[in-house]
């Protein structure tokens, strides 16, 4: 409910301000919209720019449910990235069916063990996760950049990225011409296998115990510090898969600005989403098509297609205000029944 509530309030906050800047809010909007599931083709295009935010947005949420914050997704995914390249190299004589788990495997290894230091830092030194997974974004940034423009830098030398992965290692396209790959479904897969565990198994429910209380979990048997570990390097995997997923069903190579904050906006898609792996995937779908269709409202509508960022970013405004206690009680009681006297 808060989630429906803030996004409907941002929709009405953003209109509101186009029209105060004399633009018509149901022309950019509605070409927003239309740019995002216009046509079959529009729509791959958002499934396609949803999936990065999906797999990151689970990596968010599965930490969040062992209550720590993995701010860290965006440099993960690019370990994440720089591995699945690395790997690549190696796999190319290999057939897809075998090449394509190698390197998904690295991306995901890279990603958690890219996580295991603020694991470490948390549970053994007392660091504020929020503090050490969000340092280490920049150093995977600037480790991304010495790499592209050092020794994975592409065999010409003529621009900072990496030459394009083996065709061995390639995701197969579902729908051609669109770009829609095989790792959208996977996504959805990923969605429906983290639900489970966390909601169906005894590892999930000692790891959603921690996160609820962890002085009561502690008392009834739960090594409190490992769940921590293993939601943080299960966190770390997801998002390095996700970087793996990019390059080898979009980009086929990494580059320089490889992310456009796939790994920042995967914290909004996580709190829209509430924690919950199914709110996760919505919120991700919705995310993903306000990023394709940003291209047809600005031409369309002559509106920036930074608006879209504001979107997401009010959205979230809304949905902290939605969430306090304050507004909790009052919700509740509009939703009491009414009974006659």
């Amino acid at each position: 409910m808060p989630s429906l509530l803030a996004v409907a309030s941002a929709l009405l906050a953003v209109s509101f301000g186009l029209w105060l800047s004399n633009t018509n809010p149901f022309i950019a909007l509605s070409a927003l919209f239309i740019g995002a599931i216009g046509d079959a083709y529009r729509l791959t295009e958002s499934l396609v720019k949803a999936s990065p935010l999906l797999y990151t947005g689970l990596a968010v949420t599965l930490a969040l449910h062992a209550g720590v914050w993995n701010i860290g997704a965006e440099g993960q995914l690019l370990l994440g990235a720089l591995a699945a390249v690395g790997v690549g190299r190696y796999v190319a004589a290999l057939p897809p069916i075998l090449a394509i788990p190698l390197v998904c495997s690295a991306a995901m290894l890279a990603g958690g063990l890219w996580a295991a230091l603020p694991a470490y830092l948390k549970t053994q030194r007392g660091v504020s996760e929020v503090l050490s997974t969000i340092m280490l974004n920049f150093i995977a940034a600037s480790l991304l950049s010495y790499c592209v423009h050092g020794p994975l830098k592409e065999s010409t030398g003529q621009y900072p990225q990496t030459d394009p992965v083996p065709a061995a290692t390639h995701l197969p396209r579902l729908l051609p011409p669109t770009r829609l790959h095989l790792g959208v479904p996977l996504s959805f897969l990923c969605t429906l296998a983290v639900s489970c565990v966390l909601f169906r198994t005894k590892a999930g429910f000692r790891l959603r115990a921690t996160g609820a209380n962890p002085l009561a979990a502690q008392l009834a048997g739960i090594v409190v510090k490992r769940e921590i570990n293993r939601a943080l390097l299960l966190s770390g995997a997801l998002a390095g898969l996700a970087g793996a997923i990019e390059v080898t069903g979009v980009t086929l190579r990494v580059y320089e600005r490889f992310s456009p904050g796939y790994g920042y906006t995967a914290i909004a898609v996580a709190l829209v989403g509430q924690k919950s792996p199914s709110g996760v995937l919505f919120a991700a779908l919705f995310f993903g098509a306000l990023e394709a269709g940003s291209g047809t409202m600005q031409r369309v509508a002559g509106v920036s297609s930074g608006l879209v960022a504001i979107i997401q970013a009010t959205i979230v405004f809304f949905l902290a205000g939605y969430s306090t206690e304050a507004v909790q009680r009052l919700l509740s009681r509009l939703h009491m029944p009414r009974h006659n006297p």
